[in-house]
């Protein structure tokens, strides 16, 4: 047990779940799904043949955008393959994760390194707390802040006002690109370390030069630009979702600080179980396969403490709500001075549709 409150509700470690969770769960969970491995050839496949296809004139004009399509799916079933490889869940040996990693997020030319150093290690061990690089800001430093209040003003899903839309087409490629940037700044890679991610980012980046050289400008678009805002949006669909509806705090819990958003099953293949957030945070090095069990094992011994809610439901309340943090319990709306409760334990999802300015 922690001493730490919020609003009334303990918190408790990741590590007092995990010991508690562990004898539990199945003697293989911790296995690597290396079936999962043959997906990148895959998705690989998919994406050479549409580009082949748009280059060579093969596809009608009309037809194009449903190409674009296939390949912007596929750009975000690599990007869900390279969360899970570069977390230990599929290959073992640390070579391999960086290849693979590498291949998964050509689309959004991201380097693994930086991937391993932002995700793995400042987020997951920070997750909605003051260090972590994904939480949205505080008042506070909205306030201190000029890029954070245009990034909030101008992009932010929230306040119901549509042009946060831009946060789910734009977001993951331009929040990739800031962390490669600050990378030095933040402390997450050393000067050697960041040279290999600016080099990772670099080769990805002649890569995709190479593709426009070879299809040209307007092929480009349908083979590249827009496959790519359609992989933002799968992705961030979900990343948005995973914790900004939930309080600030300051020891790590993920019943608390995380939420799982259901899909259909044929989603949640596709998406290899990515929102199955909270179980991802308590056994982050375990594949999501398994997470139907963790999940199982936290509504039996914890169901007043696990958050969940439909994906649609979840999106609707970021778009109503808002992305500032007036204080850890309370999100709050610069512009318009609305507040608005974040997602706490025990707390029905109607109660987040409440706002108190």
């Amino acid at each position: 047990m922690h001493d730490e409150h919020l609003a009334g509700s303990p918190l408790y470690p990741r590590s007092a779940y995990a010991r508690e969770l562990r004898p539990a769960l199945s003697a293989n969970v911790f296995d690597p799904a290396r079936s999962r491995v043959a997906l990148v050839p895959l998705y690989l496949g998919v994406i050479a043949a549409a580009v082949i296809a748009i280059a060579k004139g093969w596809v009608p004009w009309l037809v194009m955008p449903l190409v674009s399509v296939a390949i912007g799916l596929a750009f975000a079933g690599l990007t869900f393959v390279g969360h899970e490889a570069l977390h230990g869940a599929v290959v073992r040996g640390r070579r391999r994760q960086l290849v693979v990693g590498w291949l998964c997020f050509l689309p959004f030319t991201l380097s693994p390194r930086l991937w391993i150093a932002w995700h793995n290690g400042a987020h997951h061990a920070h997750a909605n707390h003051e260090d972590d690089p994904d939480a949205y800001a505080t008042l506070d430093r909205y306030h201190a802040r000029r890029s954070t209040r245009f990034s909030v003003d101008a992009f932010a899903l929230g306040g119901r006002r549509w042009r946060g839309v831009l946060s789910l087409v734009l977001g993951f490629t331009v929040q990739s690109a800031d962390q490669l940037v600050t990378a030095r700044k933040r402390g997450f890679l050393s000067p050697h370390l960041h040279r290999l991610a600016i080099a990772e980012t670099v080769l990805g980046l002649a890569v995709w030069a190479g593709v426009a050289w070879l299809v040209g400008f307007v092929p480009f678009l349908f083979v590249f630009v827009l496959p790519l805002g359609i992989a933002n949006a799968c992705v961030m669909a979900f990343i948005l979702t995973n914790h900004n509806l939930s309080p600030r705090v300051n020891v790590n819990d993920p019943l608390v600080n995380s939420l799982t958003v259901t899909t259909s099953r044929v989603v949640e293949r596709l998406t290899l179980g990515f929102g199955f957030h909270v179980e991802h945070h308590l056994f982050p090095a375990m594949s999501s396969r398994h997470a139907r069990e963790v999940r199982a094992l936290v509504l039996a011994r914890w169901p007043e403490r696990y958050k969940s809610m439909s994906l649609g439901a979840a999106l609707r309340a970021l778009h109503r709500t808002a992305r500032v943090y007036k204080d850890a319990i309370t999100l709050y709306d610069p512009m318009t001075g609305r507040e608005h409760p974040t997602l706490l334990p025990a707390q029905s999802f109607a109660g987040i549709q409440k706002s108190r300015g």
